[in-house]
């Protein structure tokens, strides 16, 4: 899936990027005050650079993924404006040359964006493969509580859809999934 999305020919990354940025403005995500953490693409991702603009021009705060102790694999979320700088870390990844300054944790995001490898129609993801992402919604496993904050929003092209991921007992299933094509959205505490 990494070689393929690698593929992928410029005009229609632009194309894909564009219709899911026009997916996030319908589906609300971009509020006043919301506190959204977004990523920067890496490996042939979507591109949502283009989606930032949207989220500051009504108010809406953003973030990025910060990896606060490699060795535990721990992310923490750190803010960004117009003005944030950016570094290029050990693993080819841009982040804020600011560090942890104002980091937040998930819980207290209202809306994740999170990168996806694969997925399948069920919201389960695969990612990178290190499950940075995966210990940071670890508290969303625990289906006793009712709090579900924040909503888990995966982006991903269309063609990363597969049959089905095996779920693990640490995946966190996705509660929305965003590409080119469209919305999907998934039952909460789906299995």
């Amino acid at each position: 899936m990494r070689a393929l999305r690698r593929t992928l020919p410029p005009d229609f990354r632009r194309e894909a990027a564009r219709a899911i940025r026009s997916h996030l403005r319908k589906l609300g995500i971009w509020k006043r005050g919301r506190r959204v953490s977004t990523f920067l693409s890496f490996g042939g991702e979507v591109d949502l650079r283009g989606t930032f603009t949207d989220a500051w021009s009504v108010g809406a705060k953003l973030f990025v993924p910060l990896i606060t102790r490699r060795r535990s694999g721990t992310l923490g979320f750190v803010p960004i404006t117009p003005e944030t700088q950016f570094r290029i870390n050990w693993f080819g990844i841009e982040e804020p040359v600011t560090g942890l300054k104002g980091q937040k944790f998930l819980r207290e995001l209202d809306v994740v964006l999170v990168p996806t490898l694969a997925f399948d129609a069920r919201g389960h993801r695969l990612g990178m493969g290190a499950g940075y992402y995966d210990r940071a919604m670890q508290r969303r496993l625990d289906r006793s509580r009712t709090w579900r904050r924040p909503l888990l929003v995966g982006i991903a092209y269309g063609l990363q859809q597969v049959e089905s991921i095996e779920r693990q007992p640490w995946d966190v299933a996705l509660d929305l999934i965003v590409t080119e094509r469209g919305v999907m959205r998934f039952p909460t505490g789906n299995t």
